[in-house]
């Protein structure tokens, strides 16, 4: 059985977030399809960081990284997904569809 987000660093991370909305009353813009749109623009921002084989640093690259995960929790919040379970249930799907091949040495 999957552990619940409840208890667990996402969750803690989820709940920081909610709180943060809150307190600014910004919830009435986390719709789904909003968010959505935030994930892509900021996954773009991240990717941007490589355009023309430029070599950002690390702390660049938390800083790009940590804008798409907290717009991809703000979605979770807004759309009420465990995020443990789901990550689990796609990990599950995954070794399904993508089993591992054991080659001769």
């Amino acid at each position: 059985m999957p552990l619940p987000d409840e208890g667990t660093v996402i969750g803690i991370l989820k709940e920081e977030l909610r709180d943060f909305r809150d307190a600014r009353d910004w919830w009435r813009f986390h719709t789904p399809e909003a968010l959505a749109r935030a994930i892509v623009i900021e996954a773009g921002e991240l990717n941007e960081l490589f355009l023309w084989g430029d070599c950002p640093t690390s702390d660049d690259i938390a800083l790009e990284l940590a804008d798409v995960m907290i717009y991809c929790l703000n979605m979770a919040n807004t759309c009420g997904i465990d995020v443990t379970a789901a990550v689990r249930v796609k990990i599950a799907m995954n070794a399904e569809k993508y089993q591992v091949i054991m080659r001769r040495s």
